[in-house]
């Protein structure tokens, strides 16, 4: 009998193997398999998994990895309704089956280990409500930061700070494809066709570049922060197709680079404040911590009291990185059911019951950037300045770069102001007959 086992005997602990069903045998359930099969170096407690059960589209496609014949199976829905199943991991991604497969393993007492951010960020509160009531756990490391660990630190380790913001880089696609155009002064398009090529982006990068997948990300983050469900369709969410490249050189000399940044935080100070949760391309000064972070690199920003400001850095994505989170996930289940009691770990489970109140964008106090194509005209920079003092916009620098095509360019950053009062001014704005167009308007970190 293994030591583990002897120990776990002496302190009068039942000793049976857990069993795993793995739903999906794409990247992320490869490289989790991979991982559970190499076991050298790793965690002991590991040793006890037995991979029961897997679930592939084809019995017949070649695979990196070797399962005997009888684990390997086409029927999803076999997995999670099979007793001998101790652990389902849902690796399958998009929403449906995969939602219907998760409440059904969590209808059959199954507890789950998820990466799929967009079921949850959608239907988490049907999930976790079915699993409180079935008194199992849902587990997801693995949707938000590939391999970076935070959702159990925001969980146990950070739970007894008052957090209040959280500012995340939670999309490599993004992050790579601005990075790219600041370093090398390309355009969107051109970085965006060869992210393609190198698999950093998808065919239809939509989900990514569009912010949707960050939006995901940050709907879970708020949720385990502030200790409340968020509605994701309360989720401001704009993506980065609009930064040029001249937004991002007028940045570089402001003293900011742009990054896509997915922010949660809270507006006032009170037990139960409401928040702001948004996803938007930032100008982020270069002296913050998030400045830093380029290439497929992912980083989350936790600000609290009293700890102060801690970052969690790493890859964002890749099946080692992914698989790291899995496997952490499943090395807390299997330790939980080793020492199962009647009443579950609330440090584990889901504690939410009531949605948090997000504040609409108009009510968001941030900084400003704006670029105006305007016609060479004297006095239009007093009269953009007549408009925004008129909603009380206070502008901190204003800078007059040069021209296109005999349009002046005027570059704008504001101090602090109501979102609202901004779009206001903007309006008016528009209607000057000096103004050609505004083609960018970023926010301010």
């Amino acid at each position: 009998m293994p030591h583990l086992q002897l120990l776990l005997v002496k302190f009068g602990i039942n000793f049976v193997g857990v069993k795993l069903g793995i739903l999906g045998l794409g990247t992320v359930g490869t490289g989790t398999v991979q991982l559970l099969q190499d076991l050298k170096g790793r965690h002991p407690l590991l040793q006890e998994i037995e991979i029961h059960r897997v679930g592939v589209r084809s019995l017949d496609r070649p695979r990196a990895v070797e399962l005997p014949d009888n684990v390997l199976t086409t029927d999803l829905e076999s997995i999670v309704n099979d007793p001998a199943v101790d652990i389902v991991i849902e690796v399958i991604g998009g929403l449906e089956p995969a939602r219907s497969l998760i409440l059904k393993a969590v209808e059959n007492g199954k507890h789950v280990v998820t990466a799929n951010k967009a079921a949850i960020a959608r239907f988490g509160d049907e999930i976790f409500t079915a699993a409180n009531k079935a008194g199992v756990y849902v587990m997801l490391e693995a949707a938000v930061g590939g391999g970076i660990p935070v959702i159990q630190p925001l969980k146990q380790s950070l739970s007894v700070n008052r957090i209040h913001t959280v500012t995340g880089i939670v999309n490599g696609t993004t992050n790579y494809i601005l990075t790219r155009m600041q370093t090398e002064g390309s355009n969107f398009n051109d970085v965006l066709a060869d992210a393609q090529k190198l698999g950093y982006a998808e065919a239809d990068p939509t989900a990514d570049v569009d912010g949707l997948d960050a939006a995901d990300k940050i709907a879970i983050l708020a949720s385990l922060a502030f200790g409340g469900r968020i509605n994701l369709q309360d989720v401001y969410c704009e993506g980065i197709r609009q930064v040029s490249k001249t937004d991002i050189a007028y940045a570089e000399k402001l003293g900011f680079v742009i990054k896509l940044l997915a922010i949660a935080k809270t507006i006032t100070p009170s037990p139960t404040p409401p928040l702001s949760v948004r996803v938007h391309p930032t100008l982020v000064p270069k002296e913050h911590p998030l400045a830093s972070i380029n290439g497929v690199y992912n980083a989350i920003l936790v600000e609290a009291e009293p700890i102060g400001q801690v970052m969690f850095f790493g890859p964002g994505a890749g099946a080692g990185a992914t698989a790291s989170a899995v496997c952490s996930d499943i090395l807390n289940l299997v330790a939980a059911l080793k020492t199962s009691t009647a009443t579950p770990n609330p440090l584990l489970g889901c504690r939410h019951q009531n949605y948090c109140e997000i504040v609409p964008m108009a009510e968001l106090i941030t900084r400003f950037y704006a670029r105006f194509l305007t016609k060479d005209q004297p006095g239009v920079i007093g009269k953009l300045g007549t408009c925004f003092g008129k909603y009380g916009v206070s502008l901190e620098s204003v800078v007059q770069t040069g021209f296109q095509e005999q349009l002046a360019e005027i570059v704008v950053v504001t101090h602090d102001v109501r979102e609202g009062n901004f779009r206001q001014a903007l309006a008016e704005i528009h209607t000057l007959e000096a103004i050609d167009s505004i083609p960018s308007l970023l926010r301010v970190l």
